[in-house]
């Protein structure tokens, strides 16, 4: 199961990740230097945090992607999403904002290569079991409109 899917009901997943850089661009704007450090409740990421969360993501789903095509019925690797973010409060969101966008059209140039057929490449994942290079694609955007919902409501 896929629990990002949710979040895209009827939007191609494609779409959605080719436009997510110029939206979080967008919103890491509106909401300025004070907006990026701020939190939405205790103990929960603040903006800044959530775009470094969506880099380190990007540096994964790359990974992920790129051994899914190279690599028959690949097993990917699971991370702590928490442990990745110790650091994040230090670190500089616009340095993130720039590694993600750049990472990301990076992974859509090599998606838009793909033949359709690759999509159904089958893959699987400790936690989530199998999966194909399209529920890679999906997670992605889902997870993309669940942090860009959350930098809204930060906004």
């Amino acid at each position: 199961m896929n629990p990002y899917a949710s979040f895209l009901g009827d939007l191609d997943p494609r779409v959605v990740i080719a436009a997510t850089p110029a939206k979080l661009t967008a919103q890491s704007g509106r909401l300025g230097a004070d907006g990026l450090r701020r939190s939405p409740a205790p103990g929960k990421w603040s903006a800044a945090e959530v775009i470094c969360h969506l880099a380190d993501c990007e540096i994964a789903f790359a990974f992920r992607i790129r051994q899914t095509l190279a690599e028959e019925n690949h097993v990917c690797q699971p991370f702590d999403q928490d442990a990745w973010a110790k650091p994040y409060a230090q670190l500089d969101p616009h340095l993130a904002l720039e590694q993600f966008n750049a990472a990301r059209r990076w992974n859509v140039a090599l998606l838009e290569t793909l033949p359709r057929a690759a999509m159904g490449k089958k893959v699987s994942h400790p936690e989530r079991g199998e999966m194909t290079l399209q529920t890679i694609v999906e997670t992605m955007a889902g997870h993309d409109l669940n942090h860009l919902a959350q930098l809204e409501r930060i906004a």
